[in-house]
Protein backbone atom coordinates (compact mmCIF):
# COMPACT_ATOMS: atom_id res chain seq x y z
CA UNK A 1 0.00 0.00 0.00
CA UNK A 2 1.66 3.23 -1.14
CA UNK A 3 2.25 6.27 1.05
CA UNK A 4 0.00 8.54 -1.01
CA UNK A 5 -2.95 6.17 -0.63
CA UNK A 6 -2.41 5.83 3.13
CA UNK A 7 -2.30 9.60 3.47
CA UNK A 8 -5.54 9.96 1.50
CA UNK A 9 -7.19 7.21 3.55
CA UNK A 10 -6.20 8.94 6.77
CA UNK A 11 -7.77 12.17 5.50
CA UNK A 12 -11.11 10.51 4.67
CA UNK A 13 -11.22 8.91 8.13
CA UNK A 14 -10.05 11.93 10.12
CA UNK A 15 -12.08 12.25 13.38
CA UNK A 16 -11.51 16.02 13.45
CA UNK A 17 -13.05 16.43 10.00
CA UNK A 18 -15.93 14.19 11.04
CA UNK A 19 -16.63 16.35 14.10
CA UNK A 20 -16.49 19.52 12.01
CA UNK A 21 -18.91 18.07 9.47
CA UNK A 22 -21.22 16.89 12.24
CA UNK A 23 -21.35 20.45 13.59
CA UNK A 24 -22.22 21.77 10.12
CA UNK A 25 -24.90 19.09 9.68
CA UNK A 26 -26.40 19.89 13.09
CA UNK A 27 -26.48 23.58 12.22
CA UNK A 28 -28.28 23.01 8.91
CA UNK A 29 -30.71 20.49 10.41
CA UNK A 30 -31.67 23.02 13.08
CA UNK A 31 -32.33 25.66 10.42
CA UNK A 32 -34.40 23.31 8.28
CA UNK A 33 -36.46 22.13 11.28
CA UNK A 34 -38.64 19.61 9.39
CA UNK A 35 -37.70 15.95 9.21
CA UNK A 36 -35.45 14.87 6.34
CA UNK A 37 -35.20 11.32 5.02
CA UNK A 38 -32.19 10.43 2.87
CA UNK A 39 -31.81 7.17 0.97
CA UNK A 40 -28.63 5.55 -0.31
CA UNK A 41 -28.69 2.68 -2.83
CA UNK A 42 -25.46 0.83 -2.14
CA UNK A 43 -24.44 -1.99 0.18
CA UNK A 44 -20.94 -0.51 0.49
CA UNK A 45 -22.45 2.74 1.74
CA UNK A 46 -24.54 0.82 4.26
CA UNK A 47 -21.41 -0.89 5.56
CA UNK A 48 -19.64 2.46 5.98
CA UNK A 49 -22.66 4.07 7.65
CA UNK A 50 -23.11 1.14 10.05
CA UNK A 51 -19.46 0.38 10.75
CA UNK A 52 -18.55 3.97 11.58
CA UNK A 53 -21.78 4.69 13.47
CA UNK A 54 -22.75 7.56 11.21
CA UNK A 55 -26.44 7.31 12.12
CA UNK A 56 -25.54 7.98 15.75
CA UNK A 57 -23.92 11.27 14.69
CA UNK A 58 -26.98 12.64 12.94
CA UNK A 59 -29.52 15.02 14.49
CA UNK A 60 -32.98 13.67 15.35
CA UNK A 61 -34.64 15.14 12.27
CA UNK A 62 -32.21 13.58 9.76
CA UNK A 63 -32.53 9.91 8.84
CA UNK A 64 -30.56 7.78 6.38
CA UNK A 65 -32.18 4.62 5.04
CA UNK A 66 -30.75 1.78 2.96
CA UNK A 67 -32.32 1.29 -0.49
CA UNK A 68 -32.08 -1.32 -3.26
CA UNK A 69 -28.35 -1.48 -3.87
CA UNK A 70 -27.24 -5.02 -2.99
CA UNK A 71 -26.82 -7.06 -6.23
CA UNK A 72 -27.42 -10.47 -4.64
CA UNK A 73 -30.45 -9.16 -2.74
CA UNK A 74 -32.25 -7.97 -5.86
CA UNK A 75 -31.47 -10.95 -8.14
CA UNK A 76 -34.82 -12.64 -8.89
CA UNK A 77 -35.38 -16.06 -7.33
CA UNK A 78 -36.52 -17.30 -10.75
CA UNK A 79 -33.08 -16.55 -12.19
CA UNK A 80 -31.49 -18.54 -9.36
CA UNK A 81 -33.98 -21.33 -10.08
CA UNK A 82 -32.83 -21.39 -13.71
CA UNK A 83 -29.18 -21.61 -12.68
CA UNK A 84 -30.01 -24.41 -10.23
CA UNK A 85 -31.89 -26.33 -12.93
CA UNK A 86 -28.94 -26.10 -15.31
CA UNK A 87 -26.53 -27.26 -12.60
CA UNK A 88 -28.68 -30.28 -11.80
CA UNK A 89 -28.98 -31.02 -15.53
CA UNK A 90 -25.21 -31.36 -15.84
CA UNK A 91 -24.17 -27.87 -16.94
CA UNK A 92 -21.25 -26.30 -15.05
CA UNK A 93 -22.40 -23.07 -13.40
CA UNK A 94 -19.85 -20.39 -12.50
CA UNK A 95 -20.75 -17.46 -10.27
CA UNK A 96 -19.69 -15.45 -7.23
CA UNK A 97 -19.48 -16.90 -3.73
CA UNK A 98 -22.33 -14.96 -2.14
CA UNK A 99 -24.55 -15.59 -5.17
CA UNK A 100 -24.02 -19.33 -4.80
CA UNK A 101 -25.52 -19.16 -1.28
CA UNK A 102 -28.65 -17.15 -2.14
CA UNK A 103 -31.74 -19.34 -2.31
CA UNK A 104 -34.20 -19.32 -5.15
CA UNK A 105 -37.74 -20.62 -4.78
CA UNK A 106 -36.39 -24.16 -4.29
CA UNK A 107 -32.76 -24.06 -3.26
CA UNK A 108 -29.43 -22.30 -3.66
CA UNK A 109 -26.63 -23.18 -6.07
CA UNK A 110 -24.63 -24.29 -3.05
CA UNK A 111 -27.38 -26.77 -2.21
CA UNK A 112 -27.49 -27.87 -5.86
CA UNK A 113 -23.76 -28.58 -5.62
CA UNK A 114 -24.37 -30.77 -2.58
CA UNK A 115 -26.81 -32.74 -4.74
CA UNK A 116 -24.13 -33.35 -7.36
CA UNK A 117 -24.34 -30.22 -9.52
CA UNK A 118 -21.10 -28.75 -10.85
CA UNK A 119 -21.12 -25.25 -9.31
CA UNK A 120 -17.88 -23.29 -9.21
CA UNK A 121 -17.19 -20.11 -7.28
CA UNK A 122 -15.17 -17.56 -9.25
CA UNK A 123 -13.90 -14.02 -8.76
CA UNK A 124 -14.88 -12.70 -12.19
CA UNK A 125 -16.00 -13.54 -15.70
CA UNK A 126 -12.38 -14.05 -16.79
CA UNK A 127 -12.21 -17.12 -14.53
CA UNK A 128 -15.25 -18.60 -16.30
CA UNK A 129 -13.60 -18.02 -19.68
CA UNK A 130 -10.37 -19.73 -18.55
CA UNK A 131 -12.25 -22.73 -17.16
CA UNK A 132 -14.25 -23.17 -20.36
CA UNK A 133 -11.06 -23.07 -22.43
CA UNK A 134 -9.35 -25.64 -20.18
CA UNK A 135 -12.31 -28.04 -20.32
CA UNK A 136 -13.73 -27.85 -23.88
CA UNK A 137 -15.79 -31.02 -23.42
CA UNK A 138 -17.92 -29.44 -20.66
CA UNK A 139 -20.72 -26.92 -21.09
CA UNK A 140 -20.24 -23.82 -18.92
CA UNK A 141 -22.63 -21.02 -17.95
CA UNK A 142 -21.58 -17.78 -16.28
CA UNK A 143 -24.40 -16.62 -13.99
CA UNK A 144 -23.90 -12.90 -14.59
CA UNK A 145 -25.36 -11.02 -11.62
CA UNK A 146 -24.68 -7.54 -10.34
CA UNK A 147 -25.15 -3.97 -11.48
CA UNK A 148 -23.66 -1.72 -14.13
CA UNK A 149 -20.38 -1.89 -12.20
CA UNK A 150 -19.66 -5.48 -13.28
CA UNK A 151 -21.56 -5.60 -16.58
CA UNK A 152 -18.77 -3.91 -18.62
CA UNK A 153 -16.26 -6.70 -17.84
CA UNK A 154 -18.70 -9.32 -19.09
CA UNK A 155 -19.48 -7.30 -22.21
CA UNK A 156 -15.75 -6.93 -22.90
CA UNK A 157 -15.19 -10.70 -22.69
CA UNK A 158 -18.16 -11.37 -24.97
CA UNK A 159 -16.80 -9.01 -27.62
CA UNK A 160 -13.48 -10.91 -27.51
CA UNK A 161 -15.34 -14.02 -28.70
CA UNK A 162 -15.79 -16.43 -25.83
CA UNK A 163 -15.27 -20.21 -26.03
CA UNK A 164 -18.05 -22.09 -27.83
CA UNK A 165 -18.84 -24.08 -24.68
CA UNK A 166 -19.55 -20.97 -22.58
CA UNK A 167 -22.89 -19.17 -22.43
CA UNK A 168 -24.30 -16.43 -20.18
CA UNK A 169 -27.30 -16.31 -17.88
CA UNK A 170 -27.63 -12.54 -17.56
CA UNK A 171 -29.30 -10.99 -14.52
CA UNK A 172 -27.67 -7.56 -14.37
CA UNK A 173 -29.60 -4.52 -13.17
CA UNK A 174 -29.17 -0.84 -14.13
CA UNK A 175 -28.73 1.40 -11.09
CA UNK A 176 -29.90 4.74 -12.60
CA UNK A 177 -33.25 3.20 -13.57
CA UNK A 178 -33.79 1.70 -10.11
CA UNK A 179 -32.78 4.82 -8.20
CA UNK A 180 -34.62 7.01 -10.71
CA UNK A 181 -37.87 5.12 -10.21
CA UNK A 182 -37.55 5.51 -6.44
CA UNK A 183 -36.80 9.23 -6.89
CA UNK A 184 -40.05 9.65 -8.81
CA UNK A 185 -42.08 7.66 -6.29
CA UNK A 186 -43.73 9.32 -3.32
CA UNK A 187 -44.50 6.03 -1.57
CA UNK A 188 -41.42 6.07 0.63
CA UNK A 189 -41.36 9.79 1.30
CA UNK A 190 -37.65 10.11 0.50
CA UNK A 191 -36.39 13.70 0.38
CA UNK A 192 -32.88 13.21 -1.04
CA UNK A 193 -30.55 10.56 -2.42
CA UNK A 194 -26.95 9.42 -2.03
CA UNK A 195 -25.82 7.69 -5.23
CA UNK A 196 -23.33 4.83 -5.36
CA UNK A 197 -19.92 6.15 -6.36
CA UNK A 198 -18.67 3.03 -8.15
CA UNK A 199 -21.84 2.75 -10.26
CA UNK A 200 -21.81 6.44 -11.18
CA UNK A 201 -18.14 6.11 -12.10
CA UNK A 202 -19.34 3.87 -14.94
CA UNK A 203 -22.68 5.45 -15.88
CA UNK A 204 -21.84 9.05 -15.10
CA UNK A 205 -24.34 11.49 -13.60
CA UNK A 206 -26.02 12.19 -16.93
CA UNK A 207 -28.55 9.26 -16.87
CA UNK A 208 -29.99 10.61 -13.61
CA UNK A 209 -30.87 13.99 -15.09
CA UNK A 210 -34.25 12.97 -16.55
CA UNK A 211 -35.31 11.56 -13.18
CA UNK A 212 -34.12 14.67 -11.39
CA UNK A 213 -36.07 16.93 -13.74
CA UNK A 214 -39.27 15.07 -12.93
CA UNK A 215 -38.69 14.56 -9.21
CA UNK A 216 -36.67 17.63 -8.20
CA UNK A 217 -35.09 15.48 -5.48
CA UNK A 218 -31.55 16.47 -4.35
CA UNK A 219 -28.89 13.92 -5.24
CA UNK A 220 -25.19 13.60 -4.43
CA UNK A 221 -22.81 10.98 -5.86
CA UNK A 222 -20.57 9.86 -3.05
CA UNK A 223 -17.47 7.84 -2.18
CA UNK A 224 -17.26 5.13 0.46
CA UNK A 225 -15.25 6.56 3.32
CA UNK A 226 -16.96 8.08 6.40
CA UNK A 227 -15.95 11.62 5.44
CA UNK A 228 -17.43 11.04 1.96
CA UNK A 229 -20.78 10.05 3.45
CA UNK A 230 -20.88 12.86 6.00
CA UNK A 231 -19.95 15.37 3.30
CA UNK A 232 -22.75 14.06 1.08
CA UNK A 233 -25.28 14.45 3.89
CA UNK A 234 -24.07 18.00 4.47
CA UNK A 235 -24.34 18.81 0.73
CA UNK A 236 -27.88 17.44 0.57
CA UNK A 237 -29.01 19.39 3.63
CA UNK A 238 -27.45 22.54 2.16
CA UNK A 239 -29.48 22.06 -1.02
CA UNK A 240 -32.65 21.60 1.01
CA UNK A 241 -31.92 24.61 3.23
CA UNK A 242 -31.32 26.84 0.20
CA UNK A 243 -34.32 25.46 -1.66
CA UNK A 244 -32.11 24.66 -4.66
CA UNK A 245 -32.21 20.93 -5.45
CA UNK A 246 -29.59 19.70 -7.91
CA UNK A 247 -27.30 16.84 -8.86
CA UNK A 248 -23.93 17.20 -7.15
CA UNK A 249 -20.71 15.23 -7.19
CA UNK A 250 -18.84 14.69 -3.93
CA UNK A 251 -16.81 11.83 -5.41
CA UNK A 252 -14.86 14.00 -7.84
CA UNK A 253 -11.80 11.78 -7.60
CA UNK A 254 -13.69 9.12 -9.57
CA UNK A 255 -17.04 10.37 -10.93
CA UNK A 256 -17.76 12.67 -13.88
CA UNK A 257 -20.89 13.86 -15.65
CA UNK A 258 -20.30 11.64 -18.69
CA UNK A 259 -18.88 8.64 -16.81
CA UNK A 260 -16.67 5.96 -18.34
CA UNK A 261 -17.47 6.34 -22.04
CA UNK A 262 -15.44 3.29 -23.09
CA UNK A 263 -17.26 1.04 -20.62
CA UNK A 264 -20.62 2.41 -21.74
CA UNK A 265 -19.83 1.76 -25.41
CA UNK A 266 -18.85 -1.82 -24.66
CA UNK A 267 -22.10 -2.38 -22.74
CA UNK A 268 -24.15 -0.77 -25.51
CA UNK A 269 -22.68 -3.16 -28.07
CA UNK A 270 -23.64 -6.23 -26.06
CA UNK A 271 -26.73 -5.40 -23.96
CA UNK A 272 -30.15 -3.85 -24.36
CA UNK A 273 -32.14 -2.48 -21.44
CA UNK A 274 -35.59 -3.83 -20.68
CA UNK A 275 -37.96 -3.76 -17.73
CA UNK A 276 -36.43 -5.76 -14.89
CA UNK A 277 -37.74 -7.26 -11.68
CA UNK A 278 -36.10 -6.37 -8.37
CA UNK A 279 -36.60 -9.32 -6.08
CA UNK A 280 -39.37 -8.91 -3.56
CA UNK A 281 -40.11 -5.36 -4.69
CA UNK A 282 -41.38 -4.53 -8.18
CA UNK A 283 -40.69 -4.38 -11.90
CA UNK A 284 -38.62 -1.30 -12.73
CA UNK A 285 -38.73 0.24 -16.23
CA UNK A 286 -35.48 -0.17 -18.21
CA UNK A 287 -33.69 -1.68 -15.23
CA UNK A 288 -32.75 -5.08 -16.65
CA UNK A 289 -29.90 -5.97 -19.00
CA UNK A 290 -30.39 -8.58 -21.71
CA UNK A 291 -28.09 -9.80 -24.45
CA UNK A 292 -28.72 -8.31 -27.89
CA UNK A 293 -30.09 -10.60 -30.59
CA UNK A 294 -26.62 -10.79 -32.17
CA UNK A 295 -25.49 -12.78 -29.12
CA UNK A 296 -28.40 -15.23 -28.91
CA UNK A 297 -26.13 -18.21 -29.48
CA UNK A 298 -24.37 -17.52 -26.15
CA UNK A 299 -27.56 -16.61 -24.29
CA UNK A 300 -28.16 -19.47 -21.83
CA UNK A 301 -31.89 -18.84 -21.91
CA UNK A 302 -31.94 -19.39 -25.67
CA UNK A 303 -29.45 -22.25 -25.65
CA UNK A 304 -31.20 -24.28 -22.94
CA UNK A 305 -34.80 -23.29 -23.67
CA UNK A 306 -35.29 -21.38 -20.43
CA UNK A 307 -38.43 -19.31 -20.17
CA UNK A 308 -37.77 -15.57 -19.89
CA UNK A 309 -39.11 -14.74 -16.45
CA UNK A 310 -37.39 -11.38 -16.05
CA UNK A 311 -40.73 -9.73 -15.30
CA UNK A 312 -42.06 -12.51 -13.09
CA UNK A 313 -42.61 -11.65 -9.47
CA UNK A 314 -41.39 -14.15 -6.90
CA UNK A 315 -41.48 -14.39 -3.15
CA UNK A 316 -39.04 -14.83 -0.33
CA UNK A 317 -39.15 -17.47 2.37
CA UNK A 318 -42.39 -17.56 4.35
CA UNK A 319 -42.49 -15.02 7.15
CA UNK A 320 -39.49 -13.01 5.94
CA UNK A 321 -39.72 -9.32 5.09
CA UNK A 322 -36.69 -9.14 2.79
CA UNK A 323 -38.34 -6.99 0.12
CA UNK A 324 -39.23 -4.36 2.71
CA UNK A 325 -35.63 -4.35 3.97
CA UNK A 326 -34.31 -3.97 0.41
CA UNK A 327 -36.60 -0.99 -0.22
CA UNK A 328 -35.79 0.69 3.09
CA UNK A 329 -39.33 0.34 4.42
CA UNK A 330 -38.13 -1.45 7.54
CA UNK A 331 -34.89 -2.12 9.39
CA UNK A 332 -33.62 -5.72 9.68
CA UNK A 333 -34.69 -6.13 13.35
CA UNK A 334 -38.30 -5.57 12.25
CA UNK A 335 -38.22 -8.84 10.30
CA UNK A 336 -39.46 -11.65 12.56
CA UNK A 337 -36.73 -13.99 11.27
CA UNK A 338 -33.78 -11.64 11.87
CA UNK A 339 -31.14 -13.23 14.14
CA UNK A 340 -33.61 -15.95 15.09
CA UNK A 341 -33.95 -18.42 12.23
CA UNK A 342 -32.09 -16.17 9.78
CA UNK A 343 -28.44 -15.56 10.69
CA UNK A 344 -25.19 -15.04 8.75
CA UNK A 345 -24.15 -18.65 9.42
CA UNK A 346 -27.57 -19.94 8.28
CA UNK A 347 -29.17 -17.27 6.05
CA UNK A 348 -32.73 -17.63 4.80
CA UNK A 349 -33.14 -14.42 2.82
CA UNK A 350 -30.69 -12.84 0.38
CA UNK A 351 -30.09 -9.68 2.51
CA UNK A 352 -28.51 -11.96 5.11
CA UNK A 353 -26.41 -13.82 2.50
CA UNK A 354 -24.43 -11.06 0.84
CA UNK A 355 -21.82 -8.90 2.49
CA UNK A 356 -23.62 -5.98 0.81
CA UNK A 357 -26.95 -7.00 2.31
CA UNK A 358 -28.36 -4.76 5.03
CA UNK A 359 -29.27 -7.72 7.25
CA UNK A 360 -25.78 -9.21 7.03
CA UNK A 361 -24.15 -5.85 7.78
CA UNK A 362 -26.38 -5.19 10.79
CA UNK A 363 -25.94 -8.75 12.05
CA UNK A 364 -22.15 -8.58 11.81
CA UNK A 365 -22.26 -5.35 13.82
CA UNK A 366 -24.63 -7.02 16.32
CA UNK A 367 -27.38 -4.47 15.85
CA UNK A 368 -30.67 -5.70 17.26
CA UNK A 369 -32.61 -2.44 17.57
CA UNK A 370 -34.36 -0.27 15.00
CA UNK A 371 -32.39 2.82 13.96
CA UNK A 372 -33.55 6.28 15.08
CA UNK A 373 -36.36 7.46 12.81
CA UNK A 374 -37.92 10.72 11.84
CA UNK A 375 -41.67 10.95 12.26
CA UNK A 376 -43.27 11.11 8.81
Amino acid sequence: MNTEYLSLLKYYRDPRLAKALKAKIDELAKKIEENIMIMHVCGSHEWTITHYGIRTLLPENVEVRAGPGCPVCITPATDIDDAVKLALDGVTITTYGDMSRARGNRMSLEEAKALGGDVRVIYGVQDAVKMAKREPNKQFVFFAVGMDTTAPATAFEILKETPENLSFLVSYRYTPAIQGSVMESNVLGIDAFISAGHSVTITGLKPYYEYFLRSKKPMVATGFEPIDVLMAIYMLLKQIDEGKPKIENEYTRSVSWEGNIKAQKVMDKVFDLEDGYVRGVAIFPKAGFRLKDDFRKIDAREQYGLKDRSKTKDEYIAGARCGEVVMGLIDPPECPLYMKTCKPEDPKGAPMVSQEGTCWIWAMHRIVNVSPRCKR
